[in-house]
């Protein structure tokens, strides 16, 4: 695929229920709009390849989710960090820039912020990309095995195993570099950003009140699940089989539950982008292009 002429990418930010949301946005106004949504631990700075790909067809918005990338959250707001907040806050970010109809490329944590989005506005929804975004319990892998532990036992000792284990640079890294058959392909910046990122004020707190949320997400699935079943709405499920986290089988549970959904498993990792955006750009329009209006 051949980047388009001439393309530039706007950084913006604008208040959505008392947050400062920074957004990436390219593309011409009146295109339709593909919304993307990042996961942990990055930002949507993991989209500044796709991006230039796709902008010729698309408007592009990019936000960074609470506790994320740039997005800044007022002391003063006392924003309590989990999923059920993250989705409200990226619901009132739709709204306030007037996005009535929409396409969803999503990843880790932003498929339960996507899908709470879909359950609100469940018409606005032309398309979905799952990019390791999980939906489905057989999705989950055995890294989430000390989290599943934190879950059934939050204990200080456990919350620490967790921060020890992967809230630093060489955690960020692993995340990047595992599954992935060609680690001289991720660019290291990425990963050393998002290990930046982690490094500030009390965000690790955020990020580990993050992760003993996630289980409520799992309680969301089947309300997830139905709204497939519900509209059969166009997807695309193109994953990485080298994640540790979320594993094939999540991604051929889409197809259970929805005839229109098209899976693909890529030789790669959890960041499937960093290995394999060109490929994944090209698929988006040959899946589910002539859907996103």
């Amino acid at each position: 695929m051949t980047i388009s002429q001439h393309i530039q990418v706007a950084y913006k930010s604008v208040e959505a229920d008392g947050v400062k949301v920074f957004y990436r946005e390219a593309g011409a106004a009146d295109a339709p709009v593909l919304l993307l949504l990042h996961g942990f631990p990055s930002s949507s700075h993991q989209f500044r390849d796709l991006i230039p790909l796709l902008a010729d067809k698309y408007r592009l918005i990019a936000p960074d989710l609470p506790g994320f990338g740039f997005t800044e959250v007022p002391a003063q707001r006392n924003y309590r960090y989990t999923f059920d907040a993250i989705g409200e806050t990226i619901r009132q970010f739709v709204d306030v820039l007037e996005l009535k109809r929409y396409a969803m490329y999503f990843f880790d944590y932003g498929a339960p912020t996507g899908l709470r989005l879909a359950l609100a506005y469940p018409e606005r929804v032309s398309a979905i990309v799952s990019q390791n975004g999980n939906a489905y319990l057989e999705g989950l892998g055995e890294a989430w095995a000390p989290i599943r532990q934190y879950w059934a036992d939050p204990s200080p000792a456990n919350r620490q195993v967790i921060k020890d284990a992967i809230l630093h640079l060489e955690g960020t890294r692993w995340q990047y570099v595992e599954g992935v058959s060609n680690p001289d392909l991720i660019a290291p910046e990425a990963y050393y950003l998002d290990a930046l990122l982690l490094e500030r004020p009390g965000n690790k707190d955020i990020q580990l009140d993050l992760f003993f949320d996630y289980q409520n997400n799992l309680k969301l699935y089947p309300a997830f699940q139905q709204f497939f079943r519900d509209t059969k709405v166009p997807t695309l499920a193109i994953w990485g089989k080298g994640d540790p986290f979320f594993i094939p089988p999540g991604a051929e549970a889409y197809k259970r539950d929805n005839p229109n959904a098209v899976v693909e498993l890529l030789d790669t990792g959890h960041f499937a982008l960093e290995t394999h955006v060109e490929h994944i750009a090209r698929r988006i329009v040959e899946v589910v292009g002539e859907y996103i209006d």
